[in-house]
């Protein structure tokens, strides 16, 4: 196995797969579809009225996540509350897959680049990698291409529901507070139409990992005018229906 080192630590790779930490654990198996939500509470009200199971406590640090087990059209998934960031959400993520899950849709909100209504649906494609997670697990690129037979299946599933949804190339960022004005244009400039901070990071860890993994986005915010921000209302449309919508694509996998 091979170090490639780098002046920029960011950019230095090991090849080797094995890690001294792992994320496997003793006595854990999760149904192997699964729903990661990036929707707070908003994921535990929906597994109490669904008569959801919890599995077990993913205990960090600073706080925890349950994985919760429920019923689906005579299938059971597995449901879990996605923390904020690339590096927490691939943390979990990591504990899903070595406790079984294999095949992965994430669902969350976006921020606009340009002018697009709030709560419109989207379907990650390709995921510019501006964060630093994903580059422990996949060599250096400036971007990330999410899986084709995956969005294919998420697309049906959206035809299906009777709700529009397009593809997208989403700016995956770490810093929250350092979207400028001249940063987004650029962002723009290069073909991303929508912003967010973990889905080029869960993309790596999946095509590491070799699971299926896909990204809905509906738009909350909007960074489109450049001028100022406009929160608007979250996309709190969206996120009324987004568990179910998540449910009915993974169940396609």
């Amino acid at each position: 196995m091979t170090i490639y080192k780098n002046k920029l630590p960011i950019l230095e790779y090991d090849t080797s797969p094995e890690s001294i930490i792992k994320p496997e654990r003793d006595g854990y198996h999760f149904p192997e579809k699964a729903v990661f939500a990036f929707l707070g509470d908003r994921v535990d009200t929906y597994a109490l009225a669904h008569d959801a199971e919890i599995i077990t406590t993913y205990e960090t640090s600073t706080t925890f996540f349950h994985v919760y087990k429920i019923q689906y059209e005579g299938e059971e998934i597995t449901l879990v509350r996605a923390p904020v960031g690339a590096a927490p959400a691939a943390q979990v993520l990591e504990f899903m897959i070595g406790s079984g899950v294999r095949k992965i849709i994430s669902i969350g909100a976006c921020g606009a680049l340009v002018d697009l209504p709030e709560n419109q649906f989207f379907i990650a494609e390709e995921a510019l990698r501006d964060e630093g997670t994903s580059y422990h697990y996949l060599p250096a690129a400036r971007t990330i291409k999410f899986n084709s037979a995956v969005i294919s299946k998420i697309e049906a599933m959206f035809q299906e529901q009777g709700f529009a949804a397009e593809r997208c190339k989403s700016w995956t960022t770490d810093a929250f507070y350092r979207e400028t004005k001249e940063m987004v244009l650029y962002r723009v400039s290069e073909g991303c139409q929508v912003v967010e901070m973990e889905g080029s990071a869960l993309a790596a860890v999946a095509e590491f990992r070799m699971v299926q993994f896909g990204l809905i986005l509906f738009t909350a915010d909007t960074l489109a005018a450049s001028e100022y921000y406009d929160e608007r209302t979250w996309g709190s449309d969206a996120k009324e229906i987004s568990l179910n919508l998540a449910f009915a694509a993974v169940s396609k996998l």
